[in-house]
């Protein structure tokens, strides 16, 4: 079951921006009586890319049977994720607007609509938003805002207007350098 409590709370327990918006910063410390600072990686990440323990431990299952860094490769699967990826091109403004926008079967891969979230994008696959949508204006100022804020598109990918390209699969430096998957394998080895 998805998390459908006060954000701003998880991100001053995490100490992280996780839905897109600084308001937790307005506070100083973390939330609760009598706060306790403690590392709390798997947390961090599961929030961050709005995952369940289930669908977490299936991707990080995933990792560990391919070849190669297994935490890197369990990063790569979290990033090509359908829904992080609409939100990288710049096609949403937060993460929960481009699981949004998908599940409402507004995104197109290679011209075919697709609507599960957790879909794990290939190279060279075309991502676009249904050309209704693209048109409406309530897109073009989530486009808008998108734009003020001035967010770059990772190297991996090429975005147009309301479209892009998977070029390559991400590389661990392209990705946030604040999770410590060494944490996260240690825990799931056990």
């Amino acid at each position: 079951m998805r998390y459908t409590g006060p954000k701003r709370k998880l991100e001053r327990r995490e100490n992280a921006t996780l839905f897109g918006s600084d308001a937790w910063k307005k506070r100083s410390g973390m939330p609760g009586q009598h706060p306790v600072s403690r590392g709390r990686p798997k947390q961090k990440v599961k929030r961050t890319y709005l995952m369940t323990e289930k669908q977490f431990r299936k991707f990080f299952d995933e990792a560990r049977k391919s070849t190669g860094n297994t935490g890197t490769r369990f990063l790569q699967l979290l990033e090509m994720r359908l829904d992080n990826v609409v939100y990288r091109m710049g096609l949403a403004k937060t993460r929960n607007q481009a699981r949004q926008f998908v599940t409402h079967g507004h995104v197109r891969i290679n011209g075919r609509k697709m609507d599960i979230p957790s879909y794990v994008v290939n190279v060279k696959d075309e991502v676009s938003m249904k050309p209704k949508m693209a048109k409406t204006a309530a897109y073009k100022h989530v486009l808008e805002e998108v734009k003020l804020e001035k967010r770059q598109v990772p190297d991996w990918l090429t975005k147009a207007a309301t479209s892009g390209q998977v070029l390559s699969e991400p590389l661990r430096e392209n990705i946030d350098k604040g999770i410590k998957e060494q944490f996260i394998i240690e825990l799931y080895s056990k």
